[in-house]
């Protein structure tokens, strides 16, 4: 990426208020980014894999202090050279990016979580330099199901179902700045109305809905009824790297990323 346009990045590594993450309890620590995997906290895989990157200029981590991150060799490097901030997270996750667009300077916003330590230079690129060429102000990272299967056939994904194929989230997005305002007041109204699901229903409009749940949609229609919807113009990438979609939302997703990180070392020159 070098030469690439300059790009701020915030990662989402703090906890659900109230809740014992499954992940963590069974990982044996206070919070689930701080799993272990191939001997390192995921939230510190996710951080190297975005401090390697020249373009990513400023990186936010949000996360409770309780946590301790700034003792990571990872994070403390980037805390001591500039580069990198620790912020408790926000009350909400569309107040938790807001708060990332607030860091950037002006620069385009990735977004991803901690959550997600199979995160490296392939994926990055294979998702930002179609995602920066959109030109979009809102841009979203989805991994087809062809290529998850392929890469673990046996994982427990969330599927989005398109005329086009299945997709599934790789917790991959970029903001452009000023211009993504518009969707994260919709995505603020939303999770206001979240105890009310047929406001949500209103909110998102029936006619959408129903093109979805029938299957009509194509990835593209869908992206480009999201952009009326939310005011806004609205992208997607499909990410042709099936790990992309694999983020440790389960303790069985421990295993299955210690695993794929294994076969990737073993792959690597020594």
């Amino acid at each position: 990426m070098n030469g690439a346009e300059a790009l701020a990045a915030l990662v989402l590594a703090g906890a659900r208020p109230g809740e014992v993450d499954p992940v963590a309890r069974a990982a044996g620590v206070p919070f689930k980014c701080l799993a272990p995997l191939a001997g390192r906290p995921m939230v510190a895989h996710v951080v190297d894999t975005l401090a390697d990157r020249a373009a990513i200029r400023r990186i936010l981590v949000l996360a409770e202090p309780e946590a301790g991150l700034e003792r990571l060799p990872a994070i403390a490097r980037l805390l001591a050279e500039g580069r990198l901030a620790l912020r408790p997270p926000e009350a909400s996750l569309s107040a938790s990016v807001e708060a990332g667009l607030a860091h950037t300077e002006g620069l385009p916003l990735l977004v991803t979580t901690a959550d997600h330590p199979l995160l490296d230079r392939a994926i990055l690129e294979a998702f930002l330099a179609p995602a920066l060429a959109s030109g979009a102000a809102v841009v979203v990272g989805l991994a087809p199901e062809w290529a998850v299967r392929a890469a673990a056939p046996s994982t427990r994904r969330t599927w989005w179902r398109f005329a086009d194929g299945r997709f599934s989230g790789a917790n991959l997005f970029l903001l452009r700045g000023d211009a993504a305002r518009p969707a994260l007041a919709f995505w603020r109204r939303v999770e206001a109305e979240r105890k009310r699901p047929w406001r949500i229903v209103r909110l998102l409009g029936l006619g959408n809905l129903l093109l979805y749940l029938s299957g009509r949609l194509t990835l593209a229609r869908a992206m480009a009824r999201a952009s009326r919807t939310l005011g806004c113009s609205v992208a997607a990438v499909s990410i042709p790297i099936g790990e992309a979609a694999i983020d440790v939302d389960r303790p069985a997703d421990l295993a299955l990323a210690e695993a794929i990180l294994a076969r990737r070392a073993a792959r690597s020159p020594s």
